[in-house]
């Protein structure tokens, strides 16, 4: 198994976020691929109404991504600051409880939407038309749930492990198995969206096990380690993973948001465009994932790099590694704003032919859409840094405010004053007032020397 020597207390502080950044960036982009693959493949043996009932279903597993990665992040948060000081065993205890709490709930949760999948189809809002084809989906993916969490909450920790590459594999890994089977499943087999959902349920199966192999067996520091059955110990159990989740909430809001996103456009759409609008919308929102994902790796790769150096009260490099987040979050969304204005036929191109109606829709949209993908990145960033010196109360607000009390508004009355396109720019109206939020709260922070 490989093991990176890096030394987060001494390396210079760009270099080492570089090392974290380009294979955690492949990992999380592997991630979204898993869902994108199964658009492509399903928009093109199935048509549009399967990209529309995979859509109704997104939001739901986004919520189990999320909070996948919120006990992730403050595992990784926790895990990484007792490292600092030196208490190995307490990162090893923290890292233990934490993967075998997402495993039961996980579980629970997995049991009860596959005994009532018609009626959870429902209220994500799919139509008697896309009915049948959400709940295959549902049917063929959630089996793999437990999987997924063990890949979002592991990457951490393995890559604070000292392996970031072994974490890009992780999620590469799954990604490869799910394109493979979903081409075999959806077009010599026939089995449509149920055969996609089924890719994506072995892609993960494969990602989780090596999760599984590496924590149990080659971890070099933070290993698997026993956990006393007394109530004390139970106790104090609970009482770690609460405050994992509490530093790692804002993980959990950003996927929230990716998933109001999702759900709030789906309804908007479908009231003002019908079933052709959720299919646009449905392959903006295959790509949204992408740019979460990049956001992600961004906040992920420079959060070892806080939070040891922030238990080591070691702050300058704090704003260095600050510093370099930052400047790659602009870059990035930049690129991908790029992409959307430019080329937004190639990238349609991929899941629906040109002289759909759905496409037709969306080609019209990505431009405007894009406008809000340079303040999407740096929101992420930003909510990473805070929630990397455990100040869990403002990267909550920042998630709340861009995922709730911006996002909903946007889609209500912009929709109203300007039709279609304001449905479009939902999103970057709501990324933007967050930006100019965190942007104030910084200067504010900074003047009264915090």
């Amino acid at each position: 198994m490989e093991r990176d020597a890096l030394d987060l207390g001494a390396e210079r502080a760009g270099r080492l976020f570089r090392r974290f950044f380009v294979p955690t960036l492949f990992g999380m982009l592997s991630i979204s691929a898993v869902t994108v693959a199964d658009g492509i493949f399903v928009g093109r043996g199935v048509g549009s109404d399967g990209i529309a009932a995979i859509n109704i279903c997104i939001p739901l597993l986004m919520i189990f991504t999320g909070f996948g990665l919120m006990v992730g992040a403050g595992c990784s948060v926790v895990a990484s600051i007792h490292l600092a000081c030196r208490k190995v065993k307490a990162a090893r205890l923290n890292v233990t409880q934490a993967l075998l709490f997402v495993t039961l709930v996980t579980v629970l949760a997995s049991a009860f939407i596959l005994g009532f999948a018609r009626p959870v189809a429902s209220w994500l809002g799919a139509s008697e038309h896309l009915l049948p084809a959400a709940v295959d989906y549902l049917w063929g993916f959630v089996p793999a749930l437990t999987f997924q969490m063990w890949i979002s909450v592991g990457l951490f920790i393995v890559r604070l492990d000292g392996a970031p590459r072994l974490a890009m594999w992780c999620s590469v890994v799954s990604a490869l198995v799910n394109t493979i089977l979903d081409w075999w499943f959806v077009f010599p087999l026939g089995w449509g969206v149920f055969g996609a959902a089924l890719a994506s349920s072995l892609g993960m199966f494969t990602g989780g096990a090596i999760v599984a192999v590496y924590l149990s067996r080659h971890a070099r520091t933070l290993r698997f380690c026993p956990l006393k059955a007394s109530r004390k110990s139970l106790r104090l159990s609970l009482r770690n993973i609460g405050y994992q989740c509490r530093i790692g909430s804002s993980a959990l809001l950003g996927e929230a948001t990716m998933a109001m996103l999702m759900f709030v456009g789906n309804l908007v759409f479908m009231h003002y465009l019908g079933d052709d609008g959720v299919g646009a919308f449905g392959i903006a929102c295959y790509y949204t994932p992408f740019v979460f994902m990049i956001g992600n790796a961004v906040a992920q790769s420079a959060q070892p790099i806080v939070s040891f150096n922030f238990g080591a009260a070691r702050f300058d490099r704090v704003a260095a590694a600050q510093r370099v987040a930052l400047l790659t979050a602009v870059a990035c969304g930049a690129v991908v704003a790029a992409a959307f204005v430019g080329v937004p036929q190639a990238l349609v191109g991929l899941f629906l032919p040109l002289d759909n109606t759905a496409a037709q829709i969306a080609v019209e949209g990505f431009p405007l859409f894009a406008a809000g993908f340079v303040c999407f990145v740096v929101n992420l960033a930003a909510i990473g840094y805070y929630q990397s010196l455990e100040r869990v109360r403002p990267a909550t607000v920042f998630a709340l405010l861009r995922g709730f009390f911006f996002l909903v508004p946007a889609f209500i009355f912009l929709s109203r004053l300007f039709g279609t396109p304001g449905i479009w720019l939902a999103m970057p109206f709501s990324e933007t007032l967050a930006s100019l939020a965190i942007g104030v709260y910084y200067l504010s922070s900074r003047l009264r020397g915090r």
